[in-house]
């Protein structure tokens, strides 16, 4: 069989690339603005929130720590952070101060065993979006990213 290249085909091909190129950008974009990145020292913790949020059809990146966030020169520019706040080296508030220090404005939920008032006023006070309590009750780490994401739009 001889292939014929004739223009309606030339045509047809062109614009089946075209719209192929634009399905890919349309699916990156979706998940950039989706992005969900979870810093926390505990891989168990990490891997749980990982399986969870996949789940709900959300794009999750894993940090082990405040030093690999801050290392990672490809941050997405819209999405949210889950921050643990007890971390060695850096605690939670403090990286997102680092964060905020660099111009990243990505809504912070920070998750932590003890959220006393006081760590409530200073995360306030970090502009960070919620404060949840290990252990995490259903939907409640969900429902705040949800409203967190919206709030980027």
């Amino acid at each position: 069989m001889r292939w014929i290249k004739s223009p309606s085909a030339l045509n047809w091909y062109a614009a089946a690339v075209e719209f192929t190129e634009a399905i890919r950008n349309a699916v990156h974009m979706v998940k950039m603005a989706g992005t969900v990145l979870i810093v926390d020292d505990d891989a168990a913790v990490r891997s749980a929130l990982k399986f969870a949020l996949e789940v709900e059809g959300l794009i999750v990146r894993l940090y082990d720590g405040p030093a690999a966030l801050l290392a990672d020169g490809d941050l997405p520019g819209s999405g949210c952070l889950v921050v643990d706040y007890r971390m060695p080296g850096m605690d939670g508030l403090q990286l997102v101060e680092a964060l905020r220090a660099r111009a990243v404005a990505l809504p912070v939920i920070l998750i932590t065993g003890r959220a006393n008032k006081q760590l409530r006023r200073f995360a306030e006070k970090s502009g960070i979006s919620y404060v949840l309590e290990k252990p995490l009750s259903d939907g409640a780490l969900v429902e705040s990213i949800h409203s967190a994401l919206a709030a980027c739009d």
